[in-house]
């Protein structure tokens, strides 16, 4: 009994520093390497910085199995993933625009961990681009995807069945009152200081992804698995995240160059896709987000698959 919970705190201080490793490899190593590539680096080059990214993506996660051999069917389950995200992405991509990849992708890091949440994301976006057009902005692309994994797997806990079924709102309502407070706060700065600026535009990504940053760190791994939270949490995150970077990298691609006014213009014009963007994946999310978590997570139970 005793080697057993000796056995199960040695795992337990593993994965946290594999989280540590991975997330300082993730969220500092690899924007890093996204300026500097985008700085040094021509723009045909994008395809060397989106395998560099992959392999930086492929690290933190095969550091799971630093102490022994990967087992088939754990590769297996991960590529299952990415060729599912592919496929329906791909295929509501030409039918209607439903960002249901962009849901499976959060789905994947809460069930099966961050690490694997953000390889799963790049991975899978990579992919897409074959058949949706590679170009510069892939490499950003494949970083938001796979940030969205990534924060999905650090915020949730799928350890606890009870909350499959949990519909407490006061879970999450500091999250959520700490999100909105930080757009009442953009909205309190641009009536003190408008400038030029449309009433929604940078200061609802940059006060939001603080808020956000906040409400993650507030209930990390405590945040249930139910249809109102993983709602919330797609559209937040979809909208702030990822809406917020790609913004940002359509100015550093721009053959205009970095500029204060063209931020300014991005950001404005960009909210309408990133909400319709994070609308429809809440709505995916929504319908199918607490049935495919419940049949991932029997697959790991009946395969022996680690989280």
């Amino acid at each position: 009994m005793d080697s057993e919970k000796l056995q199960l705190t040695q795992q337990e201080k593993a994965a946290k520093q594999r989280l540590h490793v991975g997330a300082e490899l993730i969220l500092i190593g690899i924007p890093i390497v996204l300026i500097i590539g985008i700085k040094f680096l021509p723009k045909e080059w994008y395809m060397l910085l989106s395998w560099i990214l992959l392999t930086m993506t492929i690290a933190p996660f095969f550091m799971v199995f630093e102490s022994r051999k990967p087992k088939a069917r754990e590769i297996v389950l991960l590529v299952m993933m990415s060729a599912l995200v592919v496929v329906t992405h791909l295929f509501f991509h030409i039918v209607f625009p439903i960002q249901i990849g962009t849901a499976l992708i959060i789905i994947s890091g809460i069930s099966l961990g961050p690490e694997a949440g953000f390889f799963i994301g790049a991975l899978s976006r990579f992919v897409c681009n074959f058949y949706m057009g590679q170009g510069p902005w892939t490499p950003w692309q494949m970083f938001c995807w796979g940030i969205l994994g990534f924060l999905a797997g650090f915020t949730f806990n799928c350890g606890n069945k009870e909350t499959l079924k949990s519909k407490k709102f006061k879970i999450i309502a500091g999250p959520i009152l700490t999100i909105l407070f930080s757009f009442l706060l953009a909205y309190v700065s641009f009536l003190i200081y408008p400038g030029k600026d449309s009433v929604v535009g940078w200061r609802f990504y940059l006060f939001g992804a603080v808020g956000l940053l906040l409400g993650v760190i507030m209930q990390r791994k405590r945040l249930p698995i139910d249809h109102i939270t993983l709602s919330l949490f797609t559209f937040f995150t979809t909208f702030i995240v990822y809406g917020g970077i790609m913004n940002l990298s359509s100015a550093l691609l721009s053959t205009k160059g970095l500029s204060v006014e063209g931020l300014r213009i991005l950001y404005v014009t960009g909210v309408p896709y990133d909400f319709f963007h994070a609308l429809t994946a809440m709505v995916c999310v929504y319908f199918i987000g607490g049935n495919v978590i419940q049949k991932l997570e029997r697959i790991k139970i009946k395969y022996g698959i680690y989280k």
